[in-house]
This record gives structure tokens, sequence and C-alpha cells, in this order.
């Protein structure tokens, strides 16, 4: 990659966090297909320093996000359950989307390995699943992890 083209993503990931909001929205607009359902500026300013960079840059090596996927699970705090699938050990930092009542929800895991949505945290998925239907749910078929894609209770 030539220096002038470098220099010129690193002005451009410079000035993401003075640009004003309607600023980073149109620019969100140019790489992503929908708008998050949460407005969090610091979100909206990472994801585009990310795409910004991987349409730049080329995206991470197969073999490098493994060794980052192992090195997390090696570190993670969140320490595998007895009688939890590992379908539902999820990594710190994981955003599942579901959409529910046309609406979008996002719930993403803490790194205490709880979940976040909405400014809300929930100790499992069925719980936030619960919020979002007003019913009991299984969390993880809800969000499509287990069995159909959540069209069922």
């Amino acid at each position: 990659m030539a220096a002038e083209q470098q220099h010129t993503i690193s002005a451009h990931l410079a000035a993401l966090p003075s640009l004003p909001m309607p600023d980073l929205w149109a620019l969100w607009d140019q790489h992503f297909p929908r708008r998050p359902s949460h407005r969090n500026r610091n979100y909206v300013e990472s994801r585009l320093a990310y795409r910004i960079q991987e349409l730049a840059y080329g995206a991470l090596p197969t073999n490098i996000r493994k060794m980052l996927v192992e090195a997390g699970a090696k570190h993670s705090k969140i320490k595998s359950a007895a009688g939890r699938s590992a379908q539902t050990l999820l990594m710190p930092g994981t955003t599942l989307i579901r959409e529910w009542d046309e609406r979008e929800y996002r719930v993403t895991v803490t790194p205490d390995g709880l979940y976040a949505l909405d400014g809300q945290v929930f100790k499992s998925l069925s719980a936030a699943a619960r919020h979002i239907t007003g019913t009991r749910w299984n969390g993880p078929k809800f969000f499509g992890l287990r069995g159909g894609k959540g069209d069922g209770q």
C-alpha cells in the first residue's frame, strides 16, 4: 500500500471523533445496509473505523481470527458451565441480532458473561428474550443458536 493512501486512511480515522453525528450517520449509511438500534457514538465510531480499515487492508486472515478466538476463550472470565451447550458459550463482545415485532434487537455479551440490551444487563439469554417478547423463551433458541431460528417457544 502506498504511503499516501495509508496517510489518507489514517487521517480519515483520526477525523471520526470530531465529526458531527449526522456526518457519522452519512458515513455509516455508505458502509452498512442498516443502522444499529442503539445510538452509542463510541460504537458507531469503532465500527466505522474497523470497516474503513477492513476495506483498505483486507479482512483478518482466518488463522489470525481463529488464534484471537482461542486466546479470548483462554483468558475469558467466562468459564464453561456444566450442562451448557458449547453453542451458548459466547465470547465477550459477541452481538446477537434478532428482529421481533418489526424492531431489531442487539444483545451483546459482556466481559463478565452477562447480556447487555438497550442499557440493561441480563443474567441469561432467556431473560433478555423474555424482556423483548414479554413471554418465556429458551434464549439460545430465540436468538437462533439452537433448534429452528427462534420461531417457537
